[in-house]
């Protein structure tokens, strides 16, 4: 039988799961549904921190304006769970075809997640989209694969 943080770890994977899903379908209610309503989001995009779930989702909008069709990828997902604190690290790939047509394969970014148990429910309350540096150029490196 499962132990109770086995479950939660089960649970915290579909959710990214639904977060893969939200993105693909391109669907801002059901992302909005998967974060905290004062999540505070470090995204590869200006500004520095992108505080609320409205801010959060305006990125994602952002997103699916540029794309027609857009796909994301999640590989080597490691969670830690606690009893109502959890995070994870990954890496994430936003790809697909631009809404002039262009297909990207688009670039590994290296992905945090944190989630909060309130009510008995998972939500994430924080997350971090980043590439590496290279501090010479002072370039973001966006041609690294996991």
């Amino acid at each position: 039988m499962p132990t109770r943080r086995e479950e939660d770890e089960a649970t915290i994977r579909r959710h990214i799961g639904r977060v893969v899903e939200g993105i693909r379908a391109k669907d801002l209610d059901a992302l909005r549904r998967l974060y905290a309503t004062d999540v505070v989001s470090f995204d590869v995009e200006p500004p520095l921190q992108h505080v609320g779930i409205d801010a959060k989702l305006k990125n994602w909008a952002k997103v699916f304006a540029v794309f027609e069709e857009v796909d994301y990828e999640v590989r080597d997902l490691t969670l830690a769970v606690g009893d109502d604190v959890a995070f994870g690290h990954c890496f994430g790939r936003l790809s697909g075809t631009l809404a002039n047509g262009t297909a990207t394969n688009g670039i590994w970014v290296r992905g945090t997640f944190c989630f909060r148990k309130t009510g008995g429910e998972w939500l994430i309350v924080h997350d971090q989209a980043s590439v590496p540096l290279d501090i010479a150029s002072g370039r973001g490196v966006t041609d690294l694969e996991p």
